[in-house]
């Protein structure tokens, strides 16, 4: 994102007099400086990518004995695992188990949304077991309906028979009580999903990045990879910084991924997620906006999502206004007016901080890992990283390390491309156009 000098032009009013243009989360965990050692000639493990997918590999390979090298493009942990909302959610609900079902047949379907489930307890238990301090804490998502029609549609959704094992304890909030949750007139009732936390994105980050160097691999950043080139005794990974040689390569990039990996880029649509932290609010003033401190999403096509600082001090508040566009200038009002829609009451309320980050989705709203011309990778989580990303970046390095536990049903899905796409999704602008028709009809 530009600078802060550049970011206060025409809508200066809407930026507190200390804004950044850089993510909330990085004030208090900013980007790691780490010492430019030169790249090895070869190692056991390359990974592309030092987000929490990355990292996750990188830490089982690693602690198994095998020579890991992370590289990364940018600075450490630069993209989308420090720029998101701190969300913690199943994320395997998009497709729908219904869907699913007919797709894949009930085990298969099963398996598949189990595995959300596997993933957002796996992460809980990661965080304590490595005692990393993120504001970990399991608070609940409520989701927003914005229509009478959507609050049926949710109340249909979660009041589904489903089978043993992927019950989620939802239970739905009418709008003559939904003022427990939320203040605010927008929604027509709700579902609260109580197993879902909130956590601290770049302190989780910073957390995993500690272990992993703890264990012994080595994290290149401004080290971009280039081409990844397959060759009789293994594969060679071209990088800005020379090249490596690597008997398993990890593609961990998701929303970022590149030329250097023409198959998987062919395969994910990078969409901005664009996120603003309001200036420190009253404390009684937030205690009645967000009372119970959960989560929140709502059912629009143009979907929001918001919660408050883990010192509850400010709102922050995200949502899709953008496809790519990264001046807070053009950004930031279309946000800081749907987060007024929601609170009318923080109409002179200003911003402290506006960033973007890109988020990687798939054509069948599933995530993906396996391995393509021998290169392993795990992306596509479709806005539900913060618990799918680590999951199942410990799943490739338990595959690498040759452990039972890293198999996955994931593994069985077919990752779909289109013969049209190459990488840039120029189809979303006429569709977020068409999916704000939507909602504003609705």
């Amino acid at each position: 994102m530009r600078s802060q000098k550049f970011a206060k032009g025409i809508n200066a009013d809407l930026f507190a007099a200390d804004y950044k243009a850089a993510p909330f989360w990085w004030d208090r965990t900013p980007r790691p400086v780490l010492d430019d050692v030169a790249l090895p000639a070869r190692a056991d493990v390359v990974v592309i990518g030092s987000g929490y997918t990355g990292l996750s590999a990188a830490l089982q390979t690693a602690r198994a004995g095998r020579h890991t090298v992370v590289l990364e493009a940018e600075e450490v942990g630069w993209g989308c695992s420090t720029r998101n909302g701190g969300q913690v959610a199943t994320g395997l609900s998009g497709a729908g188990y219904p869907h699913l079902v007919q797709k894949y047949g009930e085990a298969m379907a099963y398996d598949i949304v189990r595995e959300g489930h596997s993933a957002l307890e796996w992460i809980g238990e990661f965080i304590k077991s490595e005692d990393i301090d993120c504001d970990f804490r399991r608070s609940g998502r409520l989701y927003g309906a914005h229509s009478a029609r959507a609050y049926e549609a949710l109340a249909r959704k979660f009041g589904a028979k489903l089978p043993a094992g992927l019950q989620t304890g939802s239970y739905m909030v009418p709008k003559s009580e939904l003022n427990s949750e939320i203040d605010t007139q927008l929604y027509h009732g709700g579902a609260v999903q109580p197993r879902h936390a909130a956590l601290d994105p770049a302190r989780y980050h910073q957390g995993m990045l500690d272990k992993v160097v703890q264990a012994g691999a080595s994290v290149h950043a401004r080290c971009a990879a280039l081409n990844i080139d397959r060759q009789k005794d293994g594969l060679v990974v071209a990088t800005s910084k020379g090249d490596i040689a690597a008997r398993n390569v990890v593609v961990a990039s998701n929303g970022y991924t590149g030329k250097a990996t023409p198959w998987m880029r062919n395969r994910i649509i990078p969409l901005g997620s664009y996120i603003l932290a309001t200036e420190p609010l009253e404390k009684d003033v937030i205690n009645r906006l967000l009372p119970t401190d959960r989560m929140i999403v709502d059912t629009r096509k143009m979907v929001v999502y918001y919660r408050t600082c883990p010192e509850r001090r400010r709102i922050i508040f995200g949502g899709r206004v953008s496809v790519s566009e990264p001046d807070p200038d053009i950004t930031a009002p279309p946000l800081h007016r749907q987060m007024v829609r929601i609170f009318p009451e923080l109409a002179s309320t200003r911003i402290s901080h506006m960033w973007m980050g890109l988020v990687g989705f798939s054509f069948d709203y599933l995530p993906h890992m396996g391995r393509q011309d021998g290169v392993h990778y795990a992306m596509g989580y479709c806005g539900s990283g913060v618990s799918l990303a680590g999951y199942m970046g410990m799943r490739i390095g338990q595959q690498i390390a040759g452990l039972p536990e890293g198999d996955s049903p994931l593994l069985r899905t077919d990752f779909q491309a289109r013969a049209y796409y190459r990488g840039n999704p120029w189809f979303m602008r006429p569709a977020l156009y068409y999916y704000k028709m939507r909602d504003a009809l609705s």
